[in-house]
């Protein structure tokens, strides 16, 4: 296991070099970008250079004078020792902003990603379970919307709802006008108000694809020979649910719940945008929008790491879950 591991872990390192290879390229050929638009605001002031004086001076400044492949390794080379640059658009140090902003996405994504397993799994298997039975078909009915519901679709209804109908929510944001005037219990309860509809939108938007999942995998364990035998050993239903068939369920889910991880830290762009929570989905999509290459690089490459990291971690749960796996 030791071995494979660390094999795992060189073919990441390899992957990640060109993925943010791939990345920095892009990024140097958008079109229009944060150092353009400051080059025209300052060629604009009275007795100012001109913008083409302007945008190779603020080319130089940032490294963007020289081609693309040295300037990938300049910034692999700070990148390394952990140098990402000042963020254009925030004007702070890019690992700085980020600290600021990452815990509020890795609560909505951590509280939505345990309540769709505890809702999408139990459901799942009780579909199964009960097969073309009105149970069946209210899962699959509830599934289907999950998977069929655009998310601004669906936050805006429940905005419509909660917020606009019935008055309990505010509309956006993280915190209320009177946060500043609450004791700490109010702050907390304040915060945790806004965080309600986001995380709603969240879980029932990811639910559907893991419980359909849940259900054809179950469908195909409990039609297999073992299961049969189990059952004409005289064991009890709730066993032969629970131990035997469950754990088999398992290990086609574990690839899913392996993926999920760069949703815990990553953020939920769409989301934290329509309810304008400052996690670091929204600040990405900020970062994006204005051109700030140092913030949405090191963003595109923490997905990244991410994504690898998650694919380690389910391939080593596949070997935890499957002893054939240990024994390959």
């Amino acid at each position: 296991m030791r071995k494979y591991i660390l094999k795992r872990l060189l073919i990441s390192v390899v992957l990640l070099f060109f993925v943010s290879l791939i990345i920095y390229t892009l990024m140097r050929s958008i079109p229009t970008s944060y150092v353009e638009s400051q080059a025209r605001i300052l060629s604009s002031r009275p007795g100012s250079k001109s913008y083409s004086e302007w945008l190779a001076q603020l080319n130089q400044a940032y490294g963007l004078d020289i081609g693309i492949i040295p300037g990938f390794f300049k910034w692999l080379s700070n990148a390394i020792r952990g140098n990402f640059g000042d963020s254009w658009a925030f004007s702070v140090p890019v690992t700085q902003k980020f600290s600021e902003v990452i815990w509020d996405s890795f609560i909505l994504g951590s509280i939505a990603f345990v309540l769709q397993v505890m809702i999408s799994i139990p459901l799942g298997i009780l579909a199964a379970r009960k097969q073309y039975s009105k149970t069946d078909y209210a899962v699959t009915v509830v599934a289907l919307l999950g998977i069929s519901l655009p998310t601004f679709f669906f936050a805006t209804v429940l905005k419509l709802i909660f917020s606009v109908g019935l008055g309990w929510f505010d509309l956006y944001g993280k915190v209320g006008r009177n946060y500043m005037q609450l004791d700490p219990m109010g702050q907390f309860l304040d915060v945790a108000s806004h965080f309600v509809l986001p995380i709603m939108t969240l879980t029932i938007i990811g639910i559907g694809s893991l419980m359909r999942y849940t259900r054809t995998n179950m469908l195909e364990v409990l039609n297999s020979d073992f299961i049969r035998t189990a059952r004409a050993k005289g064991l009890s239903e709730k066993r032969v649910i629970n131990f035997h068939a469950f754990r088999n369920t398992l290990i086609p889910i574990v690839t899913i719940l392996g993926g999920s991880l760069p949703g815990l830290f990553a953020g939920a762009l769409i989301t934290e945008t329509l309810f304008q929570i400052p996690g670091i989905g929204y600040t990405g999509y900020l970062a994006m929008v204005s051109g700030d290459i140092p913030f949405t690089m090191f963003y595109m490459v923490f997905l990244a790491v991410l994504t690898l990291l998650g694919t380690l971690i389910a391939d080593i749960l596949y070997a935890v879950v499957d002893p054939r796996v240990r024994i390959s």
